[in-house]
């Protein structure tokens, strides 16, 4: 058997094995509920007959057949019905006396007094033309909304009980039976309604405490009877304290009570016969999810037998399984040399990526989604689908970096060649209003590499403060004659144009031009050690890392230098390993030659480093990265100064991958390798974009769910639970990582976290001006120690707009909680999701503030 061969196999049976565990776990999950048997027959059903798309709001009722279909289905079930409403689907009473059934008949009042009349008219009417009414009950949780007193309804009470012998009364919950005594006289019954779902009662303790309400109205009033006019369990619906609605939990509870009835026969209309999605209008999302039958007139539980969690378990479970089969088996193949722990942990992820996409693309099969839902709901799959694609992205970073061992592209130092072979290397240093001694200090360390063959050109490019560079000048003047001076008053191009008028006095005969920023001083070796590597004549860069100074005793620069030190210790290797380097702009070696023939630098790129990087592996060169300290800056000298940073590098990226994207994705000498990392390289911060989008859409629609709490409702926790598990997976990935690379402490890896989250609006800016805008400014950035500005509120100027976000998200959370209930589990997952949320714009303060605190330090 060949190897390729084996490999495959191999990546069948671990994918085989994996869908089979995955199909498994399913199974295991979603066992069926062994719960009490319960009689084939009820007493009464609170009865509605609108189907799936119709609605009394929207004056779309019911065909007689569709009625008389709905009592055909109920028939073998009950002989009894209740109806709410005298004015609306009347047909209900001739055909329920077709099918021998009792009606208990209904007026529906409120605040109109008009309605009302024409609501009592026709009862009237109703209760003197059809003998199978046994009953009639005027008004329904009248009190409980407060549309009329206890006197007006008084009178509507005795206005019908002076025309009819009928049993009369108004159905409202028992606490208001409780607290109205005087309405008992004036009824013939109690109609109460007992559900304790909306009570935040426990499935488990739900029937004893129904069953304790009816007896506190039995003994309040012993001479009355007490008709159970509501009683019943959602199979869907919010969280309500330790109420949760499930199909198995409704099961339960209707099947519990209807077996507690064959010892106690109580009088009672189970709520209600089929789900009625028009009552997310009124009622929120809980509303529709009541009846035995769903909206199709499909029965949602039997009444014996064991009851499953989720009946359509089977169909997500293949398709889950099998979606996910072929990226895990590519996976498996692709990563053969990997450990297993790293293809594991990778296919896990890819699964549960899936799975949850394939859950969620199921939601609208069982719930009733109106457009405004289904408009949330299209969004939340976008999000997920993202936050899958981010996650999975780096999933592939984390499981190589943690489980593949050695890398197979590592290269360190060379033995430095000797004096007579050594090409000549041009060193090109851009400033722009840089603090003089820093760069003398940079040029003093040029000044002392151990390399013969060499020259220095330092270009001033635009500074206008003579003070910043006449030093520079002065200073260079004392120099040897291959170190060169040149100052631009104006000249266009930002960085890139400086360092192509370098190049244009650039001896002809360097063979590698080096580039270096203003505040870097470099070792002695960085020549004599890197430029062998320019022997491979397919070698165009060859790239040291960015490393930091002056920072161990503030902590803010070291929060910095740990947050850039990641990227060099963890992403470089990994992009390196397929020849996807990200070229930077200090510390870089490049073939003189390979830069000219590519068409030197972009000035229309303000990130011109790594985009001269893309073209040259465009050109089919190869691009090498040596993990060695061989110079070192200094932090920004402000968060501000960093944010500035990271908002260039990010419209950068974004010129880039526009530019860029014909030869990304078509015809080119790219490798895979190389389109997958120059692509998805930059999904981390087109993630801060998405952050910050649903952060502002999180905000709107917590606005909506306080000001229009019946059009709003909160996302089905589900879908927000998964989001926030993704959120957690991809936050400890970075520190995992950080802690098997380098060597820090772990307020280090907390500091460099809390640095990166407190970049992200910053990022997120970039990343959409970068999409949207063609030029960009280049901002230099402030090294060193900065000045401090003596204002009471100045400071909070660099990050307004973060700290007006973290108040919208902290507000929105403390309304949700105060409106919906400190207990309500719905309203506390959707408030750590605003948490999670606020994170970054928490970190922005936080890094605010610590780097202000520090820097006075250094006054």
């Amino acid at each position: 058997m060949t190897p390729r061969l084996k490999n495959l196999s191999i990546a069948l049976f671990f994918a085989t094995i994996f869908a089979l565990t995955h199909f498994l776990l399913w199974s295991l999950l979603n066992q069926a509920s062994l719960l009490i048997e319960a009689p084939k027959v009820i007493k009464g059903f609170a009865y509605s007959g609108f189907q799936k798309d119709q609605s009394p709001l929207q004056r779309v009722f019911p065909s007689t057949d569709e009625l008389a279909n709905d009592l055909k289905l109920l028939k073998p079930l009950t002989n009894k019905i209740r109806i709410y409403d005298s004015l609306q689907n009347t047909e209900v009473m001739a055909l329920a006396e077709r099918y021998k059934m009792k009606v208990t008949a209904g007026a529906w009042l409120d605040g109109d007094l008009n309605a009302n009349r024409r609501q009592i008219n026709a009862l009237k009417v109703q209760i003197n033309t059809y003998p199978n009414i046994e009953r009639a009950i005027v008004g329904n949780e009248v009190l409980l909304r407060a549309d009329l007193t206890a006197a007006q309804l008084i009178e509507y009470l005795d206005e019908i009980r002076a025309e009819t012998d009928l049993p009369i009364s108004t159905a409202e919950p028992w606490h208001v039976w409780i607290k109205n005594p005087e309405l008992v006289k004036h009824v013939s019954f109690i109609a109460v309604h007992l559900l304790p779902y909306h009570e935040g009662v426990p499935i488990e303790q739900a029937l004893n405490y129904a069953k304790q309400r009816y007896q506190e109205l039995l003994t309040k009033y012993p001479r009355k009877k007490i008709v159970i006019s509501e009683i019943g369990w959602p199979s869907n619906g919010p969280t309500i304290e330790g109420a949760v609605a499930s199909q198995v939990n409704q099961a339960k509870f209707v099947r519990e009570f209807l077996a507690l009835n064959t010892q106690q026969d109580f009088d009672y209309y189970l709520i209600e016969a089929f789900d009625q999605p028009w009552k997310t209008a009124i009622e929120g999302w809980g509303g529709p999810y009541w009846g035995m039958f769903d909206a199709d007139r499909v029965q949602k539980y039997s009444l014996q037998g064991a009851v499953p969690e989720d009946e359509r378990w089977v169909i997500k479970a293949l398709w889950s399984s099998l979606i996910a089969f072929i990226p895990i088996l590519i996976i498996a193949y692709r990563f053969s040399h990997w450990r297993l722990g790293g293809r594991l942990s990778l296919a896990v992820l890819i699964q549960v990526s899936i799975t949850t996409l394939v859950v969620a693309w199921n939601l609208p099969k069982e719930y009733y989604y109106s457009l405004t839902d289904f408009s949330v709901l299209i969004a939340l799959l976008m999000g997920m689908m993202l936050t899958s694609a981010m996650l999975m992205i780096y999933g592939v970073e984390f499981s190589e970096v943690m489980f593949k061992g050695k890398w197979r592209r590592n290269f360190s130092r060379l033995a430095a060649l000797p004096a007579d072979k050594e090409p000549l290397v041009s060193i090109h240093l851009a400033c722009y209003n840089e603090p003089p001694e820093m760069v003398i200090a940079t040029i003093e360390s040029l000044a002392k590499l151990h390399y013969t063959n060499y020259e220095v050109i330092v270009v001033d490019n635009n500074t206008s403060e003579e003070t910043k560079w006449k030093p520079v000048e002065a200073y260079m003047a004392n120099l040897p004659s291959h170190f060169k001076f040149f100052h631009l008053p104006k000249w266009p191009g930002f960085k890139a144009g400086a360092l192509n008028f370098a190049l244009s006095k650039t001896n002809p005969s360097a063979e590698v031009i080096g580039i270096v920023d203003a505040d870097y001083v470099v070792t002695t070796d960085w020549l004599a050690d890197l430029i062998p590597h320019f022997t491979a004549p397919n070698v165009a860069v060859v790239q040291a890392p960015q490393a930091h100074r002056e920072w161990e005793h503030n902590f803010f620069r070291r929060m910095s230098n740990w947050e850039f030190e990641g990227f060099f210790k963890i992403g470089m290797h990994h992009r390196h390993e397929r020849n996807a380097l990200i070229q930077h702009g200090t510390m870089t070696l490049v073939r003189h030659q390979a830069l000219l023939n590519s068409g030197a630098w972009s000035e229309w790129c303000i990130c011109e480093d790594t985009e001269l990087g893309l073209r040259l592996l465009e050109d089919g060169y190869e691009l090498r990265y040596i993990d060695d300290t061989f110079g070192r800056g200094l932090t920004p000298s402000n968060f501000s100064a960093l944010k500035s940073q990271r908002f260039r590098w990010a419209f950068g990226a974004m010129q880039i991958l526009k530019h860029h994207l014909p030869k990304l994705l078509g015809d080119s000498t790219l490798t895979f390798g190389q389109r997958y990392h120059f692509i998805t390289g930059w999904f981390g911060w087109l993630g801060d974009a998405l952050q910050l989008a649903f952060a502002l859409g999180s905000i709107g629609w917590s606005l909506a769910m306080l000001f229009f709490p019946h059009a709003f409702s909160l996302p089905v926790s589900i879908m927000i639970i998964t989001i926030i598990c993704f959120l957690v997976v991809k936050a400890a990935m970075g520190p995992i990582l950080y802690r098997k690379t380098m060597q820090c402490k772990w307020i280090d890896i907390f500091g460099a976290s809390v640095a990166s989250l407190g970049l992200s609006h910053a990022i997120a800016k970039g990343i959409i001006s970068g999409l949207v805008k063609k030029d960009g400014v280049f901002s230099v950035t402030t090294k060193g120690k900065a000045a401090q500005k003596d204002s009471t509120f100045g400071w909070i100027q660099p990050i307004r707009e973060e700290v007006l976000l973290l108040l919208a998200l902290f507000a929105s959370a403390i309304a949700m909680l105060v409106t919906r209930g400190f207990n309500n589990v719905d309203a506390q997952i959707w408030v750590t999701l605003l948490s999670l949320q606020s994170l970054p714009y928490l970190s922005a303060l936080a890094c605010q503030i610590i780097c202000l605190n520090e820097n006075k330090k250094d006054v």
